[in-house]
């Protein structure tokens, strides 16, 4: 089987500009986020927001994201970051945390959205947020694929991926799972549900939590593939952030369908919705 494992041997590292490190994760990263924040202000628009203050509200989001994401990393491998704490700010060359990025960018997104009192709802915000987002982390994980920083189990199956590049940080390791590129498949199948539920289920709020919820549910069984620190009771980080976001989820959608009219109903259906009726 080892004859048919996946051989990566690309350098991770692309090119260094006065010290700058470009490197695939970093390139991959950007793209992801441009390619995200174009999806989620079309829809967005589509459903009645002003472009100029949806733009604003991405950018504010993909910082927030973005100081999420980073903050997350280094709590998660402050042993890395104790006697470097320079290194704490060099996010060009990879060290990211995806969940990290996820509270960030809903947390800044939200308060910033309460704080312009948009007059497009806040969850149908959320539901546009949450199809560009998801569509972001997955053209990410392609420079993770590429970097191999995320270490997964060893397998002999045929699809295992070797690196073979000095530079990698899995370099001389066995064969692996793959675990970041089921993860994109999945993110592109999650993709695909929400916006199917864009366009078939007009009640504001269910695309967002049904990102929060199968996300989550993602994370949690493919973070037995990976090889990140035991956190809480043989669960690594991941896993117990994800256990919050799939009670957050069910949670959610719950009260979204049963509070919420769909988009389009009277004034009077939806005040009947929110008091429960």
């Amino acid at each position: 089987m080892t004859l048919l494992t996946i051989n990566i041997g690309i350098n991770p590292e692309i090119i260094s500009i006065f010290g700058l490190l470009i490197s695939w994760h970093g390139v991959f990263t950007a793209v992801g986020i441009g390619t995200g924040l174009w999806l989620a202000l079309r829809l967005a628009a589509a459903r009645g927001a002003d472009p100029d203050d949806a733009y604003t509200l991405g950018l504010v989001v993909v910082i927030g994201g973005i100081i999420g994401a980073r903050l997350l990393y280094v709590a998660e491998n402050w042993s890395r970051f104790e006697d470097n704490f320079g290194g704490v700010f060099a996010i060009n060359e990879g060290g990211i945390s995806i969940y990290g990025a996820v509270i960030g960018g809903i947390v800044t997104g939200f308060a910033f959205a309460a704080y312009q009192k948009s007059r497009v709802p806040l969850l149908t915000i959320g539901d546009a947020g949450a199809a560009g987002g998801i569509l972001g982390m997955a053209i990410g994980r392609i420079g993770d694929i590429i970097n191999g920083e995320h270490l997964a189990e060893s397998s002999g199956l045929p699809w295992a991926v070797r690196y073979t590049h000095a530079n990698s940080p899995a370099i001389g390791l066995p064969p692996q799972h793959p675990a970041v590129a089921y993860e994109m498949l999945g993110d592109l199948a999650i993709l695909g549900l929400l916006l199917l539920l864009w366009t078939r289920v007009g009640r504001p709020g269910v695309g967002f939590f049904t990102w929060v919820l199968a996300y989550g549910v993602l994370r949690f069984f493919l973070s037995f593939l990976r090889e990140d620190k035991l956190v809480l009771d043989g669960l690594r980080m991941a896993q117990v952030i994800a256990i919050g976001a799939i009670v957050a989820g069910v949670i959610g959608l719950v009260w979204v369908l049963t509070h919420w009219a769909p988009v389009g109903s009277s004034r009077a259906e939806r005040r009947r919705a929110a008091a429960g009726r």
